[in-house]
């Protein structure tokens, strides 16, 4: 049994500037952090559940899709589209363009991805730039249009830090058809002449709302000046307001706005919170929890990398079959550590929040929250690693 927390986990000091506990000393949270009791958002985010069903009223064969990538969506086991895809798909094709807002987890890559798939299979001189908000994300996309354009003959170039520029740079001289890269490395291409933004027919803006968050909003208002007026644009984000409705007004025209965001968390995660024992080592008490059958593949979340990575190394000490991804490594042992942990190679993934938007790992059972995520987004964002395509999963999040 997991000890839930009811207690309050925050104060504030003298000033009003709130704090959380990290052992015996406080720390102070970044500016612009909301505070937020973890047992509370559990509690609410329980009673908020919701079991509303979006209606589907399409199968992929009525998008007239074809022949070729009909083949490779069945082959990617995708059965019946999900509700953002039932909506998007159509809109897409008709050239219209969409503000799409949707959970973690829904589907929507595939959504956009597909019909314009289409498109430039019936264009070959279509050209589509998407932008993601991090590397991880960018390689995930690029892998789901190889995997759905197999055999049609599209060329996809990366564009991501991280990585050498020199062969993105030779990637760019030849033939392609979509560019998926993040705002910086984009608008180094663009700068030095490597990347002509102003022959993109289509751009998506992709997880918009964390790219704000994490400081591109001037990279993403420098790439939107460099297009060209007449364009499609689709714009996906879980949430919208602030900085994110400015971005729209530059970016759409005439957009439609198609979200299926019926419920913050999906109703098949179980939410815990687990109390530091104070007679305890924290370590020592996500050790009892991971040598549990039940954890058979764990993403656990710390907010700093030192932290993350100092935590990898003493799981990995321990015997677990560990490893991590942040900042501080190279985006080839990123890369690589990934695929490790969807081939099951190790167990557990140790991450930054960089892991927590967007990727699509399948079968994770279980996110740790080990260190409390800076705000309720985030929350939701670390969560949604689990539970997903119908599958139940378990998130904790430690409190002290």
């Amino acid at each position: 049994m997991y000890i839930t927390n009811r207690g309050k986990n925050y104060s504030n000091n003298q000033k009003g500037r709130p704090y959380h506990r990290r052992g015996s000393s406080a720390v102070r949270v970044k500016r612009g952090f909301r505070a937020f009791n973890p047992s509370d958002m559990v509690r609410a985010f329980d009673k908020s559940a919701s079991n509303e069903v979006v209606a589907v009223t399409h199968s992929f064969e009525d998008f007239g899709l074809g022949k070729e990538l009909l083949q490779n969506i069945a082959s990617k086991k995708y059965v019946t589209p999900t509700p953002i895809q039932d909506r998007v798909i159509p809109l897409v094709l008709a050239g219209r363009d969409v503000i799409g807002i949707a959970n973690t987890g829904t589907g929507k890559t595939a959504a956009f991805l597909i019909p314009l798939i289409k498109k430039i299979f019936n264009n070959r001189a279509e050209r589509v730039l998407i932008i993601s908000p991090t590397r991880e994300l960018a390689n995930q996309i690029s892998s789901e249009i190889i995997s759905l354009s197999r055999g049609m003959g599209i060329r996809v170039v990366s564009c991501i830090g991280g990585t050498s520029i020199r062969q993105q740079k030779n990637d760019l001289r030849g033939a392609y058809n979509f560019v998926v890269g993040t705002p910086g490395r984009i608008n180094d291409m663009a700068k030095s002449n490597h990347l002509d933004l102003s022959v993109m027919q289509t751009v998506v803006l992709d997880e918009a709302d964390h790219m704000v968050d994490i400081g591109f909003i001037h990279d993403i208002r420098l790439i939107i000046s460099l297009l060209s007026p007449v364009r499609q644009s689709l714009f996906f984000s879980a949430t919208i307001d602030g900085e994110v409705k400015n971005i729209i007004g530059t970016f759409v025209k005439d957009p439609a706005t198609v979200s299926v965001k019926t419920k913050e968390v999906l109703s098949y995660i179980k939410q815990e919170i687990v109390k530091v024992n104070s007679g305890k080592n924290k370590i020592d008490q996500l050790h009892e929890i991971l040598i549990r059958e039940e954890f058979k593949k764990v993403l656990i979340f710390g907010r700093t990398k030192y932290g993350v990575q100092k935590l990898s190394d003493e799981l990995v000490r321990r015997g677990f079959r560990a490893d991590a991804i942040h900042g501080n490594k190279r985006q080839s042992q990123r890369t690589r550590t990934l695929d490790r942990f969807r081939r099951n190679d190790i167990k557990i993934l140790l991450a930054t929040d960089v892991a927590s938007r967007g990727l699509d790992i399948s079968n994770v059972s279980h996110v740790i929250n080990y260190d409390l995520p800076e705000s309720r987004d985030a929350y939701i964002h670390r969560i949604g690693r689990t539970g997903r395509a119908n599958k139940t999963g378990v998130a904790l999040t430690f409190v002290d």
